[in-house]
C-alpha cells in the first residue's frame, strides 16, 4: 500500500503540472463538452470527425493542440481517481487484519477526488467560472496534501528521543501552513481571472496602482456568457494581482519567522531536515514568482511556480505532522 500511495503522490504532482499547463495555454475549454471531446472519447483527428465535431459545436472552433492539452489532463486525472479508489479498497481490506491501517483518510480522499471530477465537469459546463476554476485548483492541492499525509501515517514517522523545544514551534508552523494555502488560493484566483500580467513592475505594481484598487469588484464574479480570458476590468484584475503580491510578502515573513524560530529551537535532525526542505521550496518559489514578473510569465516558469507552490505546501504538511508526532 505504501508503494501505491507513493506512486499516487507523484501522479498527483503530474496532474497538477498538467492542470497548470492546460490553464496557462488557454486550453481549459479546448474541449467544449465533458467527459469526452466534441462527442468523442479522444480528440477527433480525421477530417470527417473534425467536420462533424465542428458542426456539433459551431461556437467552439476545434484547436487540436488545446484539445489534446485538455484531454491529457482529463486522462491523467481519471487515472489518479482510479489509483485513489484502489487505495481506499486496499485500506478497507487491510484494516480487517491490521486495525491500525488508516481507513477514514483514504475514504475521504475518494470522496474528495469524486468531487474534483464534478468540479472538472463544471469548469467546462460553466465556461471557466472563476470560483469553480479556483476550487478545482485548491481541490487538486488538497488531494496531493492528503495523499502525502497518508504516506506519513503509513510510515509512522518517529522523532528520536523527542524534541521538547520544537513543540513551541507547532502553532507557528500551523499558521504558516494556513497562510501558504491562502496564498495558493489567491494565486488560483489571479490565474482563473487572467490577471497574471495585470502588473508588470516590482515590487507591487506600476503607476498609481493604490488609487485604482477595487477590492469589491476584484473578489466578485460578474455575469458573463463565458469567463475565458476573463470578465473583470483592468482595475479589478490589478487589484487581484496586488493582493497576491502582498500575500506573497506576508507569506515570506510568516514562513521566514517560523523557519528562524525552528532553526533556533529544534534539536531533532528529523525536524531540522524538514525545515531545510521548507527553506528550499520557499526560496525557489520566491525566485520563480519574481521571474514571472521580470520575464513576462514564460510558460515553463509559470508551470514551475505551480509545482513549487505544491512542494512548499507539502513540506509544511510534513513539518506539521512531525511536530504533532513529537508532542
Amino acid at each position: 500500500m505504501r508503494t501505491l500511495v507513493n506512486f499516487s503522490i507523484l501522479f498527483a504532482l503530474v496532474v497538477i503540472i498538467l492542470g497548470a499547463y492546460t490553464r496557462l495555454t488557454d486550453a481549459g475549454l479546448g474541449c467544449p463538452d465533458w467527459p469526452g471531446c466534441y462527442g468523442h472519447l479522444t480528440v477527433p483527428v480525421d477530417e470527417e470527425k473534425a467536420a462533424a465535431a465542428q458542426a456539433r459545436f459551431p461556437d467552439a472552433p476545434l484547436e487540436h493542440h488545446k484539445a489534446w492539452n485538455e484531454m491529457v489532463h482529463r486522462y491523467a486525472a481519471g487515472i489518479l481517481g482510479i489509483l485513489i479508489l484502489i487505495i481506499a479498497i486496499t485500506a478497507l481490506v487491510r484494516a480487517r487484519k491490521h486495525p491500525e491501517t488508516p481507513v477514514k483518510l483514504p475514504l475521504f480522499l475518494l470522496a474528495l477526488v469524486t468531487f474534483q471530477a464534478a468540479l472538472g465537469m463544471w469548469t467546462v459546463t460553466m465556461n471557466l467560472q472563476p470560483l469553480v476554476v479556483m476550487g478545482h485548483l485548491l481541490g487538486g492541492f488538497t488531494t496531493l496534501s492528503l495523499l502525502y499525509l497518508l504516506r506519513l501515517r503509513l510510515k509512522r514517522v518517529h522523532i528520536p528521543l523527542g524534541d521538547p523545544k520544537a513543540r513551541k514551534l507547532a502553532g507557528l508552523a500551523f499558521f504558516a501552513l494556513v497562510v501558504v494555502f491562502m496564498q495558493i488560493a489567491l494565486g488560483g484566483w489571479v490565474a482563473a481571472n487572467y490577471a497574471a500580467l495585470a502588473c508588470t513592475e516590482l515590487p507591487i505594481c506600476e503607476g498609481n496602482w493604490s488609487e485604482q484598487l477595487d477590492i469589491a469588484g476584484a473578489f466578485s464574479v460578474p455575469e458573463a456568457v463565458t469567463y475565458q480570458y476573463g470578465a473583470h476590468d483592468y482595475a479589478e484584475r490589478m487589484t487581484m494581482h496586488v493582493a497576491h503580491r502582498i500575500g506573497a510578502i506576508v507569506t515570506i515573513v510568516v514562513v521566514g519567522l517560523m523557519l528562524l524560530r525552528g532553526y533556533k529551537t529544534a534539536q531533532s535532525s528529523v525536524i531540522k531536515g524538514t525545515l531545510n526542505w521548507v527553506t528550499l521550496a520557499l526560496i525557489v518559489q520566491v525566485a520563480l514568482g519574481l521571474s514571472n514578473v521580470i520575464f513576462m510569465l514564460p510558460l515553463s516558469v509559470a508551470v514551475a511556480h505551480n509545482l513549487f507552490g505544491a512542494l512548499l505546501l507539502l513540506s509544511l504538511v510534513g513539518l506539521n505532522y512531525k511536530l504533532a508526532r513529537n508532542a
